[in-house]
């Protein structure tokens, strides 16, 4: 086999194991480069676009607090615009849902020049909000999951753990909301959810960038500098092949 083919099958098993360290660090790559590499402006810098004005070609990061006249309550009286629930149970095939619970309520987000009208049900997931994180015994789980449990005992046999992650956005969070910028029937700016649905944080953008950099950041690094390495050794391989032709 010539030397660029070993250099292109080489690259391409590198990038595989570097993207398979992405996915183990829990990293979200995508979400946090879209977020970070977005413009940031106000509400009133988007509710303030004239009707003839040119709007951002780009999806923005518009900052701005909650309002909602009919948020979540929960049994905590937490108010809510926004919960996401997913319990799972351990069994001898693995992890299983048991639970898969998106709540939402419309909200109004705002500042000091207006408001602006977004729909948490379009939200890309996860939402950038710090994780309730719960592990137990499933018999540790409340009376509602019984019949799941039941379930889940009869095709698999009976759970050994039980765990549960719960992200909520409060009607007390500033929020970083990424979306992009379009014109209703009257010619008013709104926002709409970009393609993969709107990013939602209730984080700084440092520490949102930290949390979507996910537990594991040595093997985000490792499995980054895999890829960073194939492409490399993926250009090394295109240029011997035009030198061969070349040389023929």
């Amino acid at each position: 086999m010539a030397l660029p083919a070993w250099l292109a099958l080489g690259a391409a098993l590198l990038m595989g194991g570097g993207l398979a360290l992405v996915r183990r660090s829990g990293a979200k790559s995508a979400m946090g480069r879209r977020l970070a590499g977005a413009r940031q402006v106000r509400v009133g810098d988007v509710v303030g676009l004239g009707p003839a004005g040119p709007l951002p070609a780009r999806p923005v990061r518009v900052n701005g607090r909650v309002r909602c006249g009919d948020p979540i309550i929960t049994p905590d009286d937490d108010r809510l615009v926004a919960l996401h629930r997913d319990v799972e149970v351990s069994t001898s095939r693995g992890w299983r849902s048991i639970e898969r619970l998106r709540e939402t309520r419309s909200f109004e987000l705002w500042g000091q020049d207006g408001s602006l009208s977004i729909d948490p049900a379009d939200a890309a997931e996860p939402l950038v909000t710090l994780p309730h994180v719960w592990s137990g015994a499933p018999q540790d789980l409340d009376a509602s999951y019984e019949a799941a449990l039941s379930r889940v005992a009869a095709e698999d046999g009976a759970p050994q753990l039980a765990r549960s992650i719960t992200r909520m956005i409060s009607v007390v969070d500033r929020l970083l909301v990424l979306a992009e910028v379009q014109r209703d029937r009257e010619g008013a700016a709104r926002l709409v959810p970009p393609s993969g649905g709107y990013i939602l944080s209730a984080l700084e953008l440092d520490d949102a960038m930290r949390l979507l950099g996910g537990r594991r950041p040595r093997l985000l690094l490792a499995g980054s500098a895999a890829v960073a390495v194939s492409v490399l050794l993926l250009v090394a391989a295109a240029l011997l092949t035009v030198v061969a032709l070349l040389n023929r």
